[in-house]
């Protein structure tokens, strides 16, 4: 690569943003497996509080609970999936017709279960009733759901910026380009894969990604980076790859594998005269896919770091996959390891 192609690619990361129509953006979702327990337990609540009202004692309050709950759980189910199965089409909306659309699927809900009770009792029901109690509930979830997404965007603003300081360390650029600095004499060729590397890596760190990235992408990412560490390091810093093709597409945080592999690097390679070992490895296992990191401890060290990195990539995995995302970390004779479990 020549001085100008070197140059070509670095001033790539100084180009405007170009104007593009803004993707739609969906202000609440209901195709998560959290957002459905939490509807269902919500519902389910509130139908137990309403069959208080009434007598009977114990036993008449599980029959009104069973009656009611005949009705609400089918239609509140209708609503997920209605939401749900539209969420394409409501992406397209505004956020105030996003959220009078979702009330308006409840009161369709709400008259949905009330027909149901018509197959199961003659007595006349209260259909207006119905509607308006679907519409208030679909309220609530719709706005909880809201709330949650808002809360979202500044966590993973602040988890942005937290990446870039990461990246972005005078004492890791000084030392990349010190590598390759040594290399243009007794190596170009190594020398010049070395900047391409460190070119890509800043290119997608400084790049805004706009949402989720596939798991292939972190992978060439944290390759790249290693392969800089490594020149920096050579045999101080034994690599190992196990990636499982399959488990490519998983949808994870922008960003998210590089950190856990800087980590690995830093409290395992560089405090240790001998080098170590570094591990990642992916695993699709059903519907599930198993990322984890593994890098060995210098005997006397206890758990590495104060856990910024590690807290800022466990709290993006939950933001984003919620209750299906797992986050572990152990340190096991020697062994330190992130294990992460992310919807495939």
């Amino acid at each position: 690569m020549n001085d100008s192609q070197l140059l070509s690619a670095f001033q790539e990361l100084n180009r405007p943003p170009s104007r593009l129509r803004p993707e739609p953006v969906l202000v609440f979702d209901a195709c998560q497996l959290g957002v459905v327990l939490r509807a269902l337990l919500f519902v389910e609540a509130v139908m137990a509080v309403g069959a208080m009202f009434g007598g009977g004692g114990l036993v008449g309050w599980v029959e009104r609970m069973a009656f009611l709950s005949g009705a609400a759980m089918p239609a509140t189910l209708g609503w997920l999936v209605a939401a749900c199965s539209l969420k394409k089409v409501l992406a397209r909306l505004a956020a105030p017709a996003q959220q009078a659309c979702g009330v308006a699927l409840g009161a369709i809900s709400g008259l949905y279960g009330c027909a149901l009770l018509v197959l199961v009792t003659r007595e006349p029901l209260p259909w207006f009733a119905a509607a308006a109690t679907g519409a208030l509930l679909s309220a609530v979830m719709v706005a909880a759901l809201v709330l949650r997404a808002k809360g979202r965007m500044p966590a993973d603003t602040t988890a942005r910026l937290a990446e870039l300081q990461a990246r972005i360390r005078p004492h890791f650029l000084f030392n990349s380009l010190n590598s390759a600095i040594a290399l243009v004499r007794e190596d170009p060729r190594k020398a010049e894969t070395l900047l391409e590397d460190l070119s890509e890596l800043f290119r997608h760190a400084l790049v805004d990604q706009g949402g989720p990235v596939t798991l292939a992408e972190e992978v060439v990412i944290a390759r790249r980076y290693l392969d800089i560490e490594q020149v920096r390091f050579g045999d101080r810093l034994q690599v190992e790859w196990a990636i499982d093709p399959r488990a490519g597409s998983a949808k994870v945080p922008a960003l998210f594998l590089q950190p856990l592999v800087e980590n690995a690097v830093k409290h395992g390679v560089e405090p240790s005269p001998t080098g170590a070992q570094v591990k990642v490895t992916t695993q699709r296992r059903g519907s599930m896919v198993v990322i984890k990191v593994t890098n060995t401890v210098p005997a006397g060290q206890g758990k590495p770091g104060n856990g910024v990195a590690l807290g800022n990539v466990r709290d993006r995995l939950r933001l984003m996959h919620d209750v299906q995302a797992q986050f572990q970390t152990a340190l096991i004779d020697g062994l330190y390891q992130v294990r992460m479990e992310v919807p495939g």
